[in-house]
């Protein structure tokens, strides 16, 4: 699973001379590294490791602990109100979140295969993921939103994935056209869904919040839960 979007950050003397590519063309860039498809993350890459392995064997200086020392001495951000953390994804032109604590796992993409004598049009099918099947449940036909429908293009490559969620005993695969990763946020800050949202989607919505210019909508997850396992009966 995509971990919380943190800054990659690295104090180095010059004469290292690290590239720090993810800070240019990783998560913290633009997002148009070719490796991103695979490792999802920068942290999940060799190159990121290989410059964090000549980062920790750099001799240490005087500079580098007076460095650390005045990096300590600041006083500790204030991130108690961020009380919550969502998952977000992209269906259609929607950006959505569901907590993070339903998420089993995120796996590629894979195609589903119909299963005969069902006719729900949100259950696409059983899909196979990391050797165990899962039952693959369209969420864009349970919301009513138009998966057919793509966002501009922004210059950053599309992470569509599979969504391994669990709702009680069951496990759903939930197939997603973009992933935006882990977002934590302040459930003061939680508004209510703008009168312009589609109504089929409004009812699933807990409420809506802002991060990293994204108006992302919280879907209830005990409603979606029990809706997903409706579609299996």
């Amino acid at each position: 699973m995509t971990m919380p979007t943190t800054t990659l950050t690295t104090i180095v003397p010059v004469a290292l001379d690290i590239d720090d590519c993810w800070n240019r063309i990783g998560v913290n860039g633009d997002q148009s590294c070719a490796k991103l498809e695979q490792a999802v993350h920068c942290r999940n890459c060799e190159v990121y490791a290989a410059a964090a392995q000549r980062n920790l064997q750099r001799p240490v200086d005087a500079a580098y602990r007076r460095d650390w020392a005045e990096h300590f001495r600041q006083p500790p951000a204030d991130s108690g109100k961020l009380d919550a953390s969502c998952l977000v994804f992209r269906i259609g032109r929607e950006w959505l979140a569901l907590p993070t604590t339903l998420f089993v796992a995120v796996a590629p993409q894979a195609k589903p295969h119909r299963l005969p004598h069902r006719g729900a049009r949100e259950l696409l099918g059983i899909v196979n993921v990391a050797g165990t099947l899962y039952p693959c449940m369209a969420l864009a036909a349970l919301l009513g939103v138009d998966d057919s429908e793509e966002l501009a293009a922004s210059g950053r490559h599309i992470f569509a994935r599979l969504l391994v969620l669990k709702w009680e005993e069951q496990t759903f695969a939930l197939p997603v056209a973009d992933l935006h990763g882990i977002v934590r946020y302040a459930s003061a800050d939680v508004r209510s869904p703008a009168a312009t949202i589609n109504k089929g989607l409004t009812r699933f919505l807990a409420g809506v919040i802002s991060s990293a210019n994204l108006h992302i909508g919280l879907l209830d997850a005990t409603l979606i839960g029990y809706q997903l396992a409706r579609s299996l009966r």
